[in-house]
């Protein structure tokens, strides 16, 4: 703002004024503008505050539930391990009555081909010998009490063998997995083309 027609010490005295006016006025907007970043200082510091008072809360609420839930891992893990346990021996024990039937089903196998093959005299005891001999040499410890039978039926010979799978837990006698292997065929012979079912 300039003071026009007006020279001398008026003019000097109104410019003073003027001036002193507008340091006045920037002052003040000093003021205003400090007090606005004074105002945002201290809003700044109370949201930091109730900050600090929300977390300080939750870990307070989360050391109460801690102290609450102590030793429940503990407590589920026991009663979960009796049931992982009896899954895993039951899963050992098909393993071992699962290799206790390949014992039988070969010694029944080999003996089977004996007894189809032993001719009329001494078949049953050259079969029998076969198959005891095969558990021995396979598995003797896998199928235990391994009995052998051989059997005839008209023109059929094969060998039957009988055993026990190893228990997974010995203190339970009465739990007894047997197994049971049956292996025949036609008895191999020399037929005669005229129709007859004889074997020479």
């Amino acid at each position: 703002m300039t003071v026009q027609g007006v020279t001398g010490p008026r003019a000097s005295a109104a410019t003073r004024r003027e001036r002193g006016g507008q340091v006045e006025r920037g002052e003040q907007g000093g003021q205003v503008e400090r007090g606005e970043q004074g105002g945002q200082v201290e809003r700044g510091e109370q949201s930091e505050q109730v900050e600090r008072r929300e977390r300080a809360r939750w870990i307070e609420r989360r050391g109460r539930g801690g102290r609450g839930e102590r030793g429940a891992t503990v407590i589920e893990l026991a009663m979960l391990m009796p049931i992982v346990l009896a899954v895993v021996l039951l899963i050992v024990q098909v393993t071992l009555w699962f290799h206790g039937r390949q014992v039988a089903d070969a010694a029944a196998r080999e003996g089977a081909r004996i007894a189809r093959a032993g001719g009329s005299d001494g078949w049953q005891e050259s079969a029998e010998g076969k198959a005891r001999q095969i558990v021995q040499a396979i598995g003797p410890q896998l199928l235990k009490n391994a009995q052998a039978q051989a059997w005839e039926q008209g023109d059929q010979r094969g060998v039957e063998v009988t055993g026990s799978a190893v228990q997974v837990v010995p203190l339970l006698p009465a739990m007894t997995f047997t197994i049971t292997s049956r292996f025949g065929g036609p008895i191999e012979c020399f037929r005669p083309d005229d129709g007859s079912d004889g074997c020479e």
